[in-house]
């Protein structure tokens, strides 16, 4: 008897285990049956015939829909009120409200909720009606249960493309927000850093000051603060500091009142009043005049500005982002630029690295530019080969970003495929190469432009067979521009 009880003990030992195995496979099947019920696409039928609806709720039923049903237009609006379905399948002629007009009503309600029409009454004239109006399919009246199910498959995979497409877009937008500021796109840890810096700088009304080579984007980091920042929907007013003359720059900077000097026949506002409210971005103020330097610092100092010719003072409110590729400190030891200036001007700091620097934003920027500037010319260049790319990297970029974009775009010009080659990027005969730093034979805007219109008007008389007409549509200009530009630029027909 003794040994028995062992046993005993194993046996019930057991049974409890199968009890609980049991309980544990109902508990699985009822929290899979739970999850298929949740996965279930909610579908509503909108028929006036109750035939049809039984028959469609029946049949979309044993398929694994949860089906509503509505007998006009009217009751179909209520039901949407109360719930939000997947689909709806819709007769167009009805009582009280027919198809058409409930697909206009519900329009703004819907969302993205998937339309089928149906009607035994169909045109296309109807059918395109109702696709006007937001539906995504149409059936005709009698139909098979397959075309039915082809309708709601077809849709389905709609809805599964969109919501991808959806996910992928704000992959995207992640990705840009965190490898871009404002106009600007880089990968380098140094950028980054330089990204951030710049958003902060956006959310406080303070001065700042960019420094950097020429051709590294510090006009862009200035509109990318000033758009970001509170006064994104007031006026940016960029200056050249260095591109207006010494004695015009006051005038232009400040205004004047009228009689002030000769031809000042009235009162105009200078570039800090357009500002006023806004930012004023003073580009190279490195290159500032002694006399004006001590005016720009009563500005920052007093926030007023007084017009040439004129005995009082006005009170602006002006966010001043400067920028400069010199070194503000050694021109200090020269005696070309004021201390006290610089102290003001130098509250916040954004240095931009130049790209040979960074080299790890090449293959980022070219893609980057490849994709804008496909675009512009219409274009279908999808990459730039390793080969050419190889080329790229060797580079040390005297040019920095500008540079860059340029050879891209000469580049692009020049391709006669999707991808860019090693040969987009050498010179044509008599010219330096653009690689090794002379872009379109030289640091000429103007070179470069005759060199792109040139290439331009070539590949569009080419593929137009020489017909100047139709050349004209594709590169957007008048006829007679046309005929001046072909003569000016010795092309050949």
């Amino acid at each position: 008897m003794a040994k028995a009880l062992p046993c005993l003990y194993i046996l019930l030992l057991i049974m409890r285990l199968i009890e609980y195995n049991m309980q544990k496979t109902t508990s699985n099947r009822i929290d899979r049956s739970m999850e298929n019920i949740n996965n279930k696409k909610r579908l509503l039928v909108i028929d006036d015939e109750e035939n049809m609806r039984h028959m469609l709720t029946a049949m979309l039923k044993k398929s694994g829909y949860i089906v509503d049903t509505a007998a006009d237009g009217l009751e179909g609006l209520s039901m949407i009120d109360k719930e939000r379905y997947d689909f709806i399948l819709c007769d167009i002629k009805m009582p009280k409200m027919n198809g058409i007009d409930f697909l206009k009503t519900t329009r703004d309600k819907i969302g993205s909720t998937t339309v089928i029409m149906m009607s035994a009454y169909g045109t296309i004239d109807t059918a395109i009606e109702a696709m006007k109006e937001g539906a995504y399919d149409y059936i005709s009246k009698p139909f098979k249960a397959d075309e039915v199910f082809l309708a709601l498959k077809k849709a389905e995979e709609r809805e599964s493309l969109k919501r991808e497409n959806l996910f992928l877009q704000e992959q995207i937008r992640k990705i840009e927000e965190k490898y871009s500021f404002g106009n600007m796109v880089a990968k380098s840890k140094s950028m980054l850093s330089v990204f951030n810096l710049s958003s902060k700088a956006a959310q406080y009304d303070t001065t700042v000051l960019i420094s950097g080579e020429s051709g590294t984007g510090k006009e862009l980091i200035a509109k990318g603060i000033h758009f970001g920042g509170l006064r994104a929907k007031k006026t940016l007013v960029p200056v050249n500091c260095g591109g207006i003359p010494e004695n015009l720059l006051e005038s232009e900077l400040f205004g004047y009142k009228k009689g002030a000097f000769t031809g000042a026949e009235k009162d105009k506002k200078g570039l800090f009043e357009e500002a006023d409210g806004g930012t004023i971005f003073l580009d190279e103020i490195g290159e500032l005049p002694l006399s004006l330097q001590v005016k720009i610092l009563r500005v920052l100092q007093e926030n007023e500005i007084r017009p040439v010719g004129d005995s009082k003072t006005k009170k602006i409110n002006v966010r001043v982002i400067a920028a400069t590729s010199k070194n503000l400190e050694d021109e200090i030891k020269n005696s070309a630029f004021r201390r006290d200036l610089y102290y003001r001007l130098n509250v916040f700091t954004i240095k931009l690295p130049p790209l040979r620097e960074r080299m790890e934003d090449v293959p980022f920027l070219c893609e980057h530019f490849i994709n804008r500037l496909s675009i512009k010319f219409g274009e279908n260049i999808k990459e730039i080969s390793s080969g050419a790319m190889a080329l790229l990297l060797k580079h040390d970029w005297p040019g920095n970003v500008r540079e860059l974009e340029n050879i891209i775009e000469r580049a692009i010009v020049l391709a006669e495929g999707p991808v860019l080659l090693p040969e987009n990027f050498q010179p044509e005969p008599g010219v330096k190469s653009c690689i090794e730093g002379d872009a379109y034979g030289g640091y000429s805007l103007k070179a470069a432009q005759i060199t792109i219109e040139k290439k331009l008007i070539e590949k569009a008389l080419n593929a137009t067979g020489g017909n100047r007409t139709k050349a004209t549509h594709l590169l957007e200009i008048s006829h007679p521009s046309l005929l001046s530009k072909i003569k000016a630029y010795n092309i050949k027909l």
